[in-house]
């Protein structure tokens, strides 16, 4: 137990100046290529970044002390000095306190990547695809799990192909991501509604829930890195949604009311 100990606290302590040397890297690049906005908008997300590491890495810092504090009661106890029984419930609150520092660890790496993702350049693979059928897939794929969660999901397709450029992988993502949302936002159960359409030269693909609806203070903010309205969220999701839309050529955006729900409606060129 303490070898795991000792190992993790070394692998930790070589997180800080990995990470110190990626944003180093990352604010050199930018400087260089003298762009007065993304060294600006870098420079918010890495005081963002480190706020969100400092979370997770203090739980992980005061369950280190308590696991030190009981694999001393275990030694005692194994000399004679503690009850048996007072040393099994020892390990076990150990036990208990490991599994914290892994999910914390787990939730370190996955902000990280997310951060990753987020900073790197999307690079495109664009192909002639009818938003009719991308977005039927997606609902297929959701369906399951929609269900497991009480949701009814509904669809108005367009009945005519609506043929966009695109990623299909990247804008997959973004639906996926805007199901998840709705799904959180519903709790209990509700209805998913999607559609497609035409409007003017785009194609329109709108997801409304009957979640608990948006704040109107909070709304301005949703699309912003690091900004989230739960607990555990990453703050990443609807940010980089935004992102990968606007590298199509497209916009999205949000209306929502409280207790009522929220629409995302994405539109993007339609390839002529």
């Amino acid at each position: 137990m303490l070898h795991f100990i000792c190992g993790f606290v070394v692998a930790l302590l070589a997180v800080v100046p990995a990470v110190g040397l990626f944003l180093h890297k990352k604010f050199t690049k930018t400087q260089k290529n003298k762009n007065g906005h993304l060294l600006e908008e870098l420079g918010k997300l890495t005081g963002e970044l480190a706020h969100e590491i400092k979370n997770p890495l203090s739980t992980i810092k005061i369950n280190l002390e308590l696991v030190s504090e009981d694999l001393k009661d275990s030694a005692s106890a194994e000399s004679g000095k503690i009850g048996t029984e007072k040393d099994n419930r020892s390990l076990t609150r150990a036990r208990r306190k490991i599994a914290v520092i892994q999910k914390e660890t787990d939730r370190l790496e996955q902000i990280l990547d997310g951060f990753l993702r987020y900073v790197d350049k999307t690079e495109l693979h664009l192909a002639s695809a009818d938003i009719n059928e991308l977005v039927s897939d997606m609902i297929d794929f959701y369906s399951p799990q929609a269900h497991s969660h009480s949701i009814t999901m509904r669809q108005g397709l367009h009945n005519q192909p609506l043929i966009c450029k695109v990623d299909t992988d990247m804008l997959k993502q973004v639906i996926l991501n805007l199901f998840i949302n709705a799904q959180q936002a519903m709790g209990k159960g509700g209805e998913l509604m999607v559609r497609t359409f035409p409007q003017q030269k785009d194609a329109v693909i709108q997801i409304n829930d009957t979640g608990s609806g948006i704040t109107p203070d909070k709304l301005p903010h949703i699309f912003n890195a690091y900004y989230s309205s739960r607990p555990q969220g990453s703050g990443l999701g609807l940010a980089s949604a935004q992102k990968i839309i606007t590298a199509h050529n497209g916009t999205i955006t949000v209306d929502s009311e409280p207790q009522k729900g929220t629409s995302f409606t994405i539109k993007l060129p339609i390839y002529a």
